[in-house]
């Protein structure tokens, strides 16, 4: 469902080729239209290379407008949400050494009076398609890529009491390589390529995040929270992503009370590029049938890593956790920039998005949420549209704040012999999103209604040492959450934190709405 831009009409003559950009919709089934008429403006645009390409289109895209041929107002479209607040530049000025140079000068415009800092530190380009077609179609790989797919695990690295390094898995795609022969979160990797000589030197840290992150192979040396060890040879892999890597349902003590708990660490699509259900949606679909089966009344949805995704995903998980009173009302609001704005209806853009006629078939007291600094975009969405309707309680650690997100444009060109090359996704902003009361804004974060830590050794369910379980439980038994004293006990020495700044970042944050970047395109 992402926009193809290949460029839209207007001839462009970029160092003697002349590239045609075309909108055509994302399904793969559609014709592509007739080129429109030609633009009314002749300016002509020389370029040296497919870079130069491709920081034109990105800044037209973002700064003039996203369709030509006479068919857009006077003024143009532009899609970027901070348009308004970038200066007039020159793509093609030598400092800008390649499209994502020029991106990061765009950036630093639009400032936020209350940090001081730019609003914008997300938008990228995706020069692969690896994360588009993550995302939109549920698979962890596509012909762009590097590697064949990936592992489907990542890891965290923490320190003992003396001062020791250790590897833990966070989380692993039961689909994956790593899933399918049984790693999951608490196993730790205990050798690397048969180097168990585990520390912090920055060499060794580098060479781990190569070893799993940018290579097709690496021989990984386990051991189980029980004590035992593997190790096995892991080859990357292709495969529809499952993005609940961890449910389960249990019964609180005294009261009988059932708990619906899962863990899901992205959002896939829940609909791939050619309008059919992903595995997410089979996943989810199945999930939700088990709670309600078992009659659950509370809900922990754990978004401890899960940076976010596509918006129909988000949608989807609030209309099967929402009360049958949102049915019908009005989910969340969509906000674009003030020409996007004045022109939505003529674009076939809408700007409200309510829930379904029916929603959950749970019958739910409140649900809690399991944040971190990782919880970003779609996760944030999720939770922020459920708070007009619903008890929302958050426990952990304050999100990541993204409450704005990406409309996917896939940029190409065609030269005179009509061969399509591939350029990059463009990921920049181009909306804001605000729940049924108008909250919005979050952009230092959403914050917790009670502080618990992320222990990477503790397998997932563990309501006795995962320290924000345990804090919900005992809030569902006692109706407090448990105090952070208890970091400090003797029972918590052995438990672990990763250290962030000793990993690279690896993964997305944010929102993409395939759904509307469908929309533009169908009528351009």
């Amino acid at each position: 469902m992402h926009t193809n831009l290949f460029t839209s009409g207007a001839r462009i003559a970029l160092a003697g080729i002349t590239c045609v950009l075309l909108w055509t919709a994302c399904r793969k089934d559609n014709k592509t239209s007739p080129d429109p008429a030609p633009r009314t403006d002749t300016t002509k645009v020389t370029a040296s290379s497919d870079e130069d390409s491709l920081k034109y289109l990105m800044y037209q895209i973002m700064q003039v407008t996203y369709a030509d041929g006479g068919r857009t107002p006077a003024s143009g479209l532009p899609t970027y949400y901070w348009y308004s607040q970038v200066p007039a530049l020159n793509p093609f000025d030598a400092k800008y050494a390649n499209a994502d140079s020029l991106l990061s000068v765009m950036k630093t415009y639009a400032i936020n009076q209350t940090t001081t800092r730019p609003y914008d530190h997300y938008s990228f380009l995706d020069r692969n398609g690896v994360l588009t077609n993550k995302l939109m179609n549920g698979i962890s790989s596509q012909a762009f890529a590097a590697t064949n797919g990936d592992l489907g695990l990542d890891y965290g690295i923490a320190q003992d009491g003396g001062g020791n390094a250790h590897i833990f898995v966070l989380y692993a795609d039961k689909n994956g390589p790593a899933g399918k022969i049984g790693v999951t979160r608490g196993w730790e990797i205990i050798s690397v390529n048969g180097n168990s000589n585990i520390s912090t030197s920055q060499a060794f840290l580098t060479s781990v995040y190569n070893a799993i992150f940018n290579s097709p192979s690496v021989t990984l040396g386990f051991r189980r929270p029980d004590g035992t060890t593997i190790t096995q040879t892991l080859t990357t892999a292709s495969y529809n992503i499952n993005p609940v890597v961890f449910d389960t349902v249990f019964t609180l003590a005294g009261s009988g009370k059932k708990v619906g708990y899962f863990s899901m660490y992205t959002f896939s699509s829940i609909i791939n590029s050619s309008g059919q259900d992903t595995y997410t949606k089979t996943a989810l679909d199945q999930l939700f049938n088990k709670f309600a089966a078992q009659g659950i009344t509370s809900l922990i949805v754990d978004f401890r890593y899960n940076g976010g995704g596509a918006v129909s995903t988000a949608e989807y998980l609030d209309n099967a956790i929402a009360p049958a009173g949102a049915a019908g009302k009005l989910m969340y609001s969509t906000v674009f920039n003030d020409k996007l704005m004045a022109h939505a209806s003529q674009v076939g853009l809408t700007t409200t998005t309510k829930f379904a006629a029916a929603t959950s078939k749970l019958r739910l007291d409140d649900v809690f949420f399991i944040t971190t600094g990782n919880t970003a975009s779609a996760s944030e969405l999720t939770l922020n549209n459920l708070k007009p309707y619903m008890t929302v309680k958050l426990v952990g650690a304050k999100t990541y704040g993204k409450p704005v997100g990406f409309i996917d444009f896939n940029i190409a060109v065609f030269d005179q012999n009509h061969n399509r090359k591939y350029l990059a996704d463009l990921y920049a902003i181009n909306f804001e999103t605000k729940n049924a009361n108008g909250v919005g804004g979050y952009f230092t974060g959403i914050d917790v209604d009670a502080t618990a830590y992320d222990y990477v050794n503790v397998p997932w369910g563990d309501t006795r040492n995962d320290d924000n379980l345990k804090a919900i439980v005992n809030y569902l038994t006692t109706g407090k959450y448990t105090g952070n004293a208890r970091a400090a006990s003797t029972e918590m020495s052995n438990l672990r934190q990763a250290i962030p700044s000793l990993k690279p970042v690896n993964g997305f944050n944010g929102m993409v709405d395939y759904e509307r970047s469908r929309i533009i395109s169908a009528g351009h």
